[in-house]
């Protein structure tokens, strides 16, 4: 499968089968992961592998207890790293002024950027992916789990492994409601009708809203999905993390 048709066809995948990963075809998916372009060519990221049942259970009650967390046979958490950029620029005699807000991230893009391609390339051999957005949600615990030092943070996390079913795509946004010509086109009402007529027109679109009783889709990630109290907790959470981590020199 090339490269195109392999993103165009990506589902997510949250069953997965016992079958093991070989070593060899995992090691080739991560080094097509540090091809990914990186701010200065500074590669300020890692990627912890987990395959220990012990470890993926502690992962899977922080990743709110998702049964592909322990299904999976791997799981690859993506962090922003300076701890290891920090430590060989005082090594060198070099003193590093990485323990602020724009270098985390610096490091958070650089992360997210290796996970989309380690995730194409999973693709490329017939594995299954799927995002874990709780890793931002959990990011103390999983700190906690995975033993990262000062200068990690976790941003995402993925599961991997050969899938036990075989999900219809999902649906996207239309071209024309992502991609502006030359400058940014603010939408008008009509154009936001447009653009979202056609999810809102889905057969799950219409189920959600009847296992929600609301009358429309937004609703549902304001009022239960994505709501404004939980985003506030877990970003004065997520915030606490970054000035624990060395982050918040921001003065």
């Amino acid at each position: 499968m090339d490269t195109i048709e392999t993103i165009l066809s990506h589902r997510t995948i949250r069953k997965y089968k016992e079958t093991p990963i070989e070593d060899a075809i995992l090691k080739q998916i991560l080094e097509a992961g540090f091809r990914t372009s990186t701010t200065g060519n500074m590669q300020v990221y890692s990627i912890i592998v987990t395959k220990e049942k012990e470890i993926k259970n502690k992962l899977w009650e922080s990743h709110f207890k998702q049964d592909m967390v322990n299904q999976a046979p791997v799981i690859l958490t993506f962090c922003a790293d300076f701890n290891r950029f920090n430590k060989w620029c005082k090594l060198r005699e070099a003193e590093p002024g990485y323990d602020n807000f724009l270098s985390f991230m610096t490091a958070a893009i650089d992360a997210l950027i290796v996970s989309q391609t380690v995730a194409v390339a999973a693709e490329s051999f017939g594995l299954g992916i799927c995002y874990l957005g709780t890793t931002t949600y959990m990011t103390e615990k999983i700190i906690n789990i995975l033993h990262c030092p000062k200068g990690v943070i976790p941003i995402t996390t993925l599961v991997i492994g050969y899938p036990d079913e075989n999900p219809e795509l999902v649906d996207r946004l239309p071209y024309e409601g992502i991609v502006h010509d030359e400058v940014y086109h603010d939408y008008s009402p009509e154009a936001i009708n447009k653009i979202y007529s056609e999810k809102e027109a889905l057969p799950l679109t219409a189920e959600l809203l009847k296992e929600n009783n609301v009358d429309n889709l937004a609703k549902v990630f304001t009022q239960y999905r994505y709501k404004k109290g939980d985003n506030m907790h877990f970003s004065k959470q997520l915030l606490s993390v970054l000035e624990s981590q060395g982050f918040m020199n921001n003065a």
